[in-house]
């Protein structure tokens, strides 16, 4: 059987939370990005943002090497920890895309 080949994972988008929620959820996200960073080697980039210009936005950006460490992320006991966390918090929007990078280049 061939060897698939890791192929650059984007996952790029946005959530929409009651203005009430939104801060709180982001502050279970910078938290879950810590440990995602520290703990997942296949994890290159999680960030998390506010949108400064809609109450209730956050911008998503993460970088992992592979699907397969995307999928793995799922699983960890900091992702579980988080959705025990921010049960009961209202999300009213959700825009995400997966993207796959065939190459890439330095901008500059």
């Amino acid at each position: 059987m061939a060897e698939e080949s890791a192929t650059e994972i984007i996952v790029a988008g946005w959530m929409d939370y009651e203005p009430a929620d939104r801060d709180t959820m982001l502050g279970h996200l910078v938290e879950v990005g810590k440990r995602t960073r520290e703990a997942e080697p296949g994890c290159l980039d999680y960030a998390m943002t506010a949108d400064p210009s809609d109450e209730r936005r956050i911008r998503v950006y993460e970088r992992w090497v592979s699907q397969q460490a995307l999928d793995e992320h799922f699983t960890t006991a900091h992702i579980k920890d988080f959705r025990a966390a921010t049960t009961g918090l209202t999300r009213v929007g959700v825009s995400m895309k997966i993207f796959s990078i065939g190459a890439s280049r330095a901008m500059r």
